[in-house]
């Protein structure tokens, strides 16, 4: 949302904070810990400004926070200080969407829900530019570096070592998107990564699942990061830009609305065989 810090600054920020109030820390504590004073501390923590890597493993030390939750915590707040791939692409990259990316590139379990289009994660890149030729703003070539960006991501996600875990309405699968040879194309390769790649875990929402959890949303993904049980981030997309979720209570809301989702659906051996079957 527009005038809010990065949601990785407000991440790493809240995450500060809570260790603090957890060891009965008062701002003014942390201050001696940094040598600061008390409202740069504030900042930190809600996000209006970052923090230097030597400064939050101090904090983090004294807080006696796990090695672990110290690692997954500095690498969030080192990303957005480094140079990706992502940085050619800031034509047709939002700069809201950025930060998601770079989140995402270090998270180590992905959980994505679409009702209605295949998702970004598993596209091909005629799907991809079926939908940006529906956005009227844009150009030839903003479409294919929409279709080149998205396929820069997928080589790091898929790529990684993030468990991917994947719940797909049943209308993705029939709407006409690009015409039935793009869809063709688009069904074969959801087959081949349902059967191939065991990191993915992909499920088909059916229409028969009638009622289900998270009804209200089309499209939603929760990043949770490597040895940091209490570290977790929900983006819901629109149109105006994404809204980003990062509170203990939104995040874990959103986990069991999520395996909610997975229950009521096709199991991934189910979804293997209906995306077989569609693609022959």
């Amino acid at each position: 949302m527009a005038g809010e810090p990065p949601v990785r600054r407000r991440l790493v920020g809240g995450a500060l904070r809570r260790y603090r109030e957890n060891v009965g820390y008062a701002l003014e504590d942390a201050a001696q810990v940094l040598e600061c004073d008390r409202s740069k501390i504030s900042r930190i923590e809600t996000g209006q400004r970052g923090i230097r890597s030597k400064e939050l493993r101090e904090l983090l030390t004294e807080y006696g926070v796990p090695q672990g939750e110290q690692s997954a915590l500095l690498n969030l707040a080192r990303r957005g200080d480094l140079r990706g791939w992502w940085d050619q692409f800031a034509n047709v990259l939002p700069e809201t969407f950025v930060d998601y990316i770079i989140m995402e590139s270090s998270a180590a379990e992905i959980m994505v829900y679409e009702a209605q289009l295949v998702p970004d994660l598993l596209q091909t890149a005629d799907y991809t530019r079926a939908i940006a030729a529906a956005e009227p703003a844009y150009t030839s070539s903003q479409r294919d570096e929409t279709a080149m960006a998205k396929a820069a991501r997928q080589e790091v996600v898929l790529g990684g070592s993030a468990r991917l875990a994947v719940v797909i309405g049943e209308a993705a699968l029939r709407q006409q998107v690009g015409g039935p040879e793009v869809m063709a194309t688009q069904i074969a390769r959801l087959a081949e990564l349902a059967s191939d790649f065991p990191s993915i875990t992909l499920q088909v929402l059916p229409f028969s699942a009638g009622a289900y959890a998270a009804a209200s949303s089309a499209s939603l993904a929760i990043l949770r990061f490597r040895d940091a049980p209490s570290l977790g981030v929900v983006y819901l997309e629109a149109l105006s830009g994404g809204v980003y979720l990062e509170s203990q209570v939104d995040v874990a809301n959103y986990i069991r609305a999520f395996a909610l989702l997975r229950a009521a659906a096709l199991t991934a051996r189910e979804t293997a065989s209906l995306l077989s079957e569609l693609a022959r």
